[in-house]
């Protein structure tokens, strides 16, 4: 059997670990994805008709707010969901498997690709739920063309794959699950202080550049563009 053939086969045992381990302990990742549709319920039911004012809708049915906010939940969706694989990287690195896996004849590399591969699926899984909540409170994008659909689902993708990424390197550098968790908390407070809520313009002028330059904001606006029509600008 070939080296790839090896690592395919040990990055897939490794996959079907980790999503066996997400389906056994399914409270960290509900615990996680419970945020960004708290969230949305929040604002869309309390402070929806004064942020809907505020960005020029109005009206009871809160819709402009519900277009506006629905991309940056999104990829705040995704930055909760991958908190949990830095927990459990660390975990790998710290109870012992990890030294149990070493005396083993498997892919050196299959243990982080099963993470990475689990934590993508577990993410992309979270987008769709957090869709269909949002859809069902009212959110449209009639304007979309398929193309477009296409492109705004490789960005969640593509974004998924980095955070997931950032997120086994800090896990791989904690020394216990806890302060995994702590290290991965900015994959969560970014989006607070993004345009995920409120447009940058709205911000103080001293706080803009630092929502304006972060990861988060340019990825909601490029996916604000394909999803609303909204420009996309220098941030695609």
């Amino acid at each position: 059997m070939s080296s790839l053939s090896l690592a395919v086969r040990d990055s897939s045992t490794m996959l079907r670990r980790n999503l066996l381990h997400a389906r056994r302990y399914p409270s960290l990742t509900l615990n996680l994805l419970l945020t960004p549709v708290m969230l949305l319920l929040l604002f869309v039911y309390v402070f929806g008709d004064a942020m809907s004012a505020g960005i020029g809708g109005g009206g009871p049915d809160r819709s402009e707010y519900i277009a506006y906010i629905v991309p940056g939940l999104l990829l705040m969706t995704i930055g909760s969901t991958v908190v949990g694989t830095a927990v459990s990287v660390a975990n790998d690195m710290t109870e012992g498997i990890i030294a149990r896996f070493r005396t083993m004849a498997i892919h050196r590399g299959s243990v982080l690709v099963g993470h990475v591969v689990g934590s993508v699926l577990q993410s992309i899984a979270s987008v769709v739920l957090v869709g269909a909540v949002a859809v069902a409170i009212g959110f449209r994008s009639s304007d979309a063309t398929a193309l477009e659909w296409l492109a705004a689902f490789g960005l969640l993708v593509l974004f998924a794959v980095a955070l997931t990424w950032i997120a086994v390197g800090m896990g791989l550098v904690s020394p216990n699950a806890e302060a995994a968790s702590n290290n991965a908390m900015p994959l969560i407070l970014l989006p607070l202080i993004s345009s995920t809520f409120v447009p940058v313009d709205a911000m103080p002028g001293w706080f803009q550049p630092i929502a304006e330059y972060q990861p988060f904001t340019p990825a909601i606006e490029t996916l604000r563009g394909l999803l609303l029509g909204s420009e996309i600008g220098h941030h695609g």
